[in-house]
């Protein structure tokens, strides 16, 4: 035998006995290129693969059809920071889920059947970078507090859903947004949408194609704009009718205080003359005792 090929024959036995290490880990429907990487996409899966690795940190799930991500599913995997669950069937995530995902960097939830993203669905994720929430057909709601946490966000996905309306509160609580994807949502420019108008034009560098790649419909026909077309002007009766509205509050509220105060003043003022008439004959009897 030769001398190098005896020298690299213990390094042969040690890489061989870590390959089958490695594929003994590896659940039986997937592959791991990598001691870190589980690739379980475009499996046929419908649930989640028993026996993953615990300290996988890629965990590739695209492309298959699950229908929900149990709630601790994430406790065991401390140091799981890329987590790929495009094109599965997917229709809410359950509170509390991805709380324990500390180290998660990356989040792919995008073409999946979510209905809506509810307050602290992803548990104050600080780490988080990227999420992708794009291509949900069924997505028309985003609570204000949906991304409340996420403090190290810079791109976040939401292009292609059912999208009529966003509070500007879920996108202006993120300190560290650079890139943000609206375009092809059903938006409605009407008074709703008049605040998030607002936010677009001055966060527009965050846009990747600018304002001109997003649509909505105008409440009077119907008919598709782009907002590059639109300004502050076009939502100046929203203004007055806010105003208006303010106006008719203030209104209500001062004529409720008024009937109140008449109410309590007749009310004073009855006990007053009752007591003065109480008063008076008590007088009156003391006289005639005199006498």
């Amino acid at each position: 035998m030769l001398p190098c090929v005896r020298w690299l024959q213990p390094l042969l036995v040690l890489l061989s006995s870590v390959l089958r290490a490695q594929g003994e880990n590896c659940p039986s429907s997937c592959l791991c290129p990598d001691p870190h990487t589980v690739d379980c996409s475009g499996r046929g899966l419908t649930r989640l693969p028993d026996e993953i690795p615990l300290d996988v940190r890629r965990l590739l799930l695209s492309d298959n059809w699950i229908p929900r991500i149990p709630s601790d599913f994430l406790v065991l995997y401390s140091d799981l920071v890329y987590l790929d669950l495009r094109n599965n069937s997917l229709s809410h995530i359950e509170p509390g889920t991805l709380s324990t995902s500390s180290r998660l960097v990356f989040l792919d939830l995008g073409s999946n059947n979510l209905t809506d993203i509810p307050s602290g669905t992803f548990g104050q994720s600080r780490s988080l970078i990227k999420l992708r929430l794009g291509n949900n057909p069924y997505l028309s709601m985003v609570n204000e507090d949906a991304f409340l946490g996420l403090t190290s966000l810079r791109e976040l996905e939401l292009e292609r859903n059912a999208l009529s309306g966003l509070q500007v509160g879920a996108l202006s609580q993120l300190p560290s947004l650079r890139v943000v994807r609206l375009e092809g949502n059903p938006w409605v420019c009407n008074c709703n949408f008049a605040n998030l108008f607002a936010w677009l034009e001055e966060n527009i560098h965050k846009l990747p194609n600018g304002v001109e790649g997003i649509e909505c419909s105008l409440p009077m026909d119907g008919r598709q704009v782009s907002l590059s077309q639109l300004s502050q002007d076009s939502f100046r009766e929203c203004q007055i009718t806010l105003t208006l509205t303010d106006l008719l509050i203030i209104i209500f509220s001062g004529i409720s205080v008024s009937v109140v105060a008449i109410m309590t003043s007749f009310f004073l003022a009855s006990i007053v003359h009752c007591f003065q008439r109480t008063s008076k004959t008590s007088k009156g009897d003391e006289e005639e005792s005199e006498e």
